[in-house]
């Protein structure tokens, strides 16, 4: 019986053929004018992650993410059936682990499942020589619906903003509101009938209450003791009405925070489904994330917030859900300003899930205007923009 060569295999065809691109690109051996420096380098390939693009770089935890790879020899793509081998954390999983390419594209798809920065590497290893890539990606908790947090710092009684409050948490049952109460700074001696009015209408109509505590920021202006006293008076004087407590004016260097676990630590042990809200109105260290349930990382202007992020110095933030973090924005001057705010917010790169936004103006360099003493103008719009978010629909003209 004659002997019959075995069949070639596709890859092998494409990684003959490549040899003989490289040969071209001047690699052919040690014949005259040619020695070992001169055969292709592994240079000569190059893999590189084009999707998701550079700024596409959060995603959700247990949410495929497609990945597409470019690999080239000597800036021509490579051959079909070219393998790219995928790898990350232990969390990672791809489908397929390894991508095969078509027209010097590959593609997979990423699932992780675990929060937190995600390190990828895309290997080729064959006649090609060996080429590599690594893409960093975070991978943040599902998120919860967004939420709007109100700094209610006005007064109550019939026909006040507290009732509108109560009327609109009780049409939009699916935007979620939470009022911060915050009578005379919250140093006060004795009950508010229209305080206990308000806060009872407007949590009746599925609202929630924070009671505001500044703090000094832990610079020893109000002591631990002082600020004990402060949840005390609240709890004693307005009872289960309050779900939780708001820390004003938060430290965010990292220098306090034995203060600040003192006093969440002390919170909780009153109750523990008391929610605590710190301030820092920036993003502070990552280790404040262990002395609150969530923090405003942003309180300022809506041009400001426009241009603000985690990245790169606070990715922390991606190991917490959304609902760990909020933003309070003011000078939004228009709905179509607020409806922007509202989409920041929502993307994966803020991963913020409290938020509030009003036309109301303050200046930083004069210290005038108040932007919390009323609602703004288009409070209605704003209920309305958070309810089709948390829809998943488009949000409503203004």
């Amino acid at each position: 019986m004659p002997l019959r060569n075995p069949p070639v295999s596709p890859l092998a065809v494409s990684l003959f053929s490549l040899a003989a691109l490289l040969s071209g690109c001047g690699g052919g051996g040690t014949g005259q004018g040619g020695d070992a420096a001169s055969a292709p380098a592994a240079s000569k390939a190059e893999v590189v992650f084009t999707a998701p693009g550079a700024s596409d770089n959060v995603h959700t935890v247990n949410t495929p993410v497609p990945l597409q790879l470019s690999v080239s020899v000597a800036g021509v793509a490579a051959p079909n059936g070219t393998a790219i081998t995928l790898s990350g954390t232990a969390s990672a999983s791809f489908a397929p682990v390894q991508a095969l390419t078509s027209g010097g594209l590959a593609q997979s798809s990423l699932s992780a499942s675990q929060a937190g920065a995600l390190q990828l590497q895309a290997l080729t290893s064959s006649a090609l020589g060996n080429a590599s890539a690594t893409r960093t990606l975070y991978i943040r908790p599902q998120p919860q619906p967004l939420e709007l947090l109100v700094p209610a710092y006005f007064s109550p009684g019939p026909g006040s903003d507290w009732d509108k409050l109560a009327s609109g948490a009780q049409a939009y049952p699916a935007a979620p509101i939470t009022a911060i109460l915050n009578p005379n700074n919250g140093i006060f001696t004795k009950e508010d009938p229209l305080v206990t009015a308000a806060i009872t209408a407007f949590r009746q109509g599925g609202g929630k209450v924070l009671a505001y505590v500044y703090t000094r920021y832990g610079n020893g202006a109000r002591s631990v003791a002082d600020v004990q006293r402060n949840i005390d008076n609240y709890r004693k004087t307005y009872g289960a009405q309050i779900d939780g407590i708001f820390l004003d004016e938060m430290d965010a260097t990292g220098k306090q925070l034995a203060f600040y676990r003192e006093i969440y630590q002390y919170i909780k042990g009153l109750d523990s489904r008391l929610r605590v809200v710190g301030n820092p109105g920036t993003y502070p260290v990552a280790d404040s994330a262990g002395v609150a349930d969530a923090l405003v990382s942003f309180e300022g202007q809506a041009t400001a917030y426009a241009g603000t992020t985690p990245q790169p110095a606070n990715t922390w933030v991606y190991n917490r859900a959304n609902g760990a973090q909020a933003a309070l924005v003011h000078d939004a001057t228009s709905c179509g300003a607020m409806q922007q705010v509202l989409r920041s917010a929502n993307t994966p790169l803020r991963n913020t899930g409290l938020v509030y936004a009003t036309d109301r103006h303050y200046d930083y360099a004069t210290d005038t205007g108040n932007p919390w003493a009323t609602l703004p103008s288009y409070w209605e719009q704003m209920l309305a923009a958070v309810d089709a978010a948390n829809k998943g629909r488009a949000l409503p003209g203004c």
